[in-house]
């Protein structure tokens, strides 16, 4: 518990270390503050009292201090104010709201599929090493050296456009005209989000499962020559069980792994939404570069630093349960 909440504290100090550069971001560019945000908006028709207006929304009056703005932007943020888009004319926390569930869905579920599926075939391969399974990792290598984008392309061009086994993009079918799709947990818009995820999923898949195999076999191969399961073996216990209790202790440098890979799959998500044209947070990024909405891209900033956060706090719990010298040291 007490590391826990060690941890806890690191990342409240991390989470407000965004926060504060969130903040500070618009304000270190050259020009005005305030001109920078609206650079999307024709502020010669915009009237001072409307412009006056603007400042107080955003917290970017120029006759308050910086502290008094620091201290309004805190006040906005915690409250769930993050601004209004100037290219949408929404709130953005409205925009968050529908676009983050289409990421999580996303990278979840490639993350999951990867982490598990690597550790398995990494376990095996290396309870079996010089095996048939060994022949995979080349391949897997090689999957996982092709950059997001291309890797993005080739399936897209190939599964896609060529053998048409997939949608070429969007979340789901928007196009039809009769018997259109109802959003909700009905099962022919889930089977539409299903097939419009399936390449992008595998292209997460396919460029980040090659560490989790090669690093859970490297370990698997050290920990099975270690003395304790050699003890184990050597009172006769099933051979899988003995390859249970390696796998548990090989596993753990796996775990600190998966927080440390978050962030990166995160990135890539964001290049493979943009190939694949996919409503999540990284396709919404793409967009509100192009039309220079700071709001935005500074609300998805903290979207995703805090949801990176989340899930290493959550990988920490993970392995505080599963490593007992974690508790003691604690």
């Amino acid at each position: 518990m007490v590391t826990l909440l060690r941890r806890f504290g690191f990342y409240l100090i991390a989470a407000y270390v965004a926060v504060t550069l969130n903040f500070l971001l618009p304000r270190m560019l050259p020009g005005d503050a305030l001109q920078n945000v609206l650079s999307s908006i024709r502020t010669s028709s915009i009237t001072p009292a409307e412009l006056a207006a603007l400042a107080a929304q955003y917290g970017m009056d120029s006759h308050q201090s910086l502290v008094s703005q620091y201290l309004t932007y805190l006040g906005h943020l915690f409250t769930g104010n993050l601004g209004t888009s100037t290219s949408q004319a929404v709130p953005v926390k409205s925009i968050l709201l529908s676009d983050l569930p289409w990421t999580l869905g996303l990278v979840g579920s490639a993350t999951i599929i990867a982490f598990v599926l690597g550790t398995f075939i990494g376990i095996m391969a290396g309870w079996r090493r010089g095996g048939l399974l060994d022949s995979l990792l080349p391949v897997a290598t090689f999957f996982q050296s092709v950059p997001y984008f291309i890797l993005a392309f080739l399936l897209l061009l190939t599964a896609g456009y060529t053998w048409q086994w997939f949608p070429l993009g969007e979340g789901y079918d928007t196009g039809r005209r009769a018997n259109p799709l109802i959003a909700g947990w009905n099962w022919p818009f889930m089977s539409s989000v299903l097939q419009h995820a399936a390449l992008p999923v595998s292209t997460i898949v396919l460029a980040s499962i090659a560490g989790w195999i090669i690093g859970m076999r490297n370990m698997m191969v050290t920990t099975m020559d270690e003395d304790y399961v050699l003890v184990a073996a050597a009172k006769g216990l099933p051979r899988w069980r003995v390859v249970s209790v390696a796998a548990r202790n090989a596993i753990l440098p796996s775990i600190s792994n998966f927080s440390l890979s978050i962030s990166l799959i995160v990135t890539g998500s964001i290049v493979t939404e943009i190939v694949f044209s996919y409503p999540g947070i990284g396709f919404e990024t793409f967009n509100a570069i192009q039309s220079t909405d700071y709001p935005l891209l500074q609300g998805i900033l903290l979207c995703v630093t805090f949801t990176v956060l989340a899930a290493n706090f959550l990988a920490d719990i993970v392995y505080v349960i599963l490593d007992p010298r974690a508790r003691r040291e604690g």
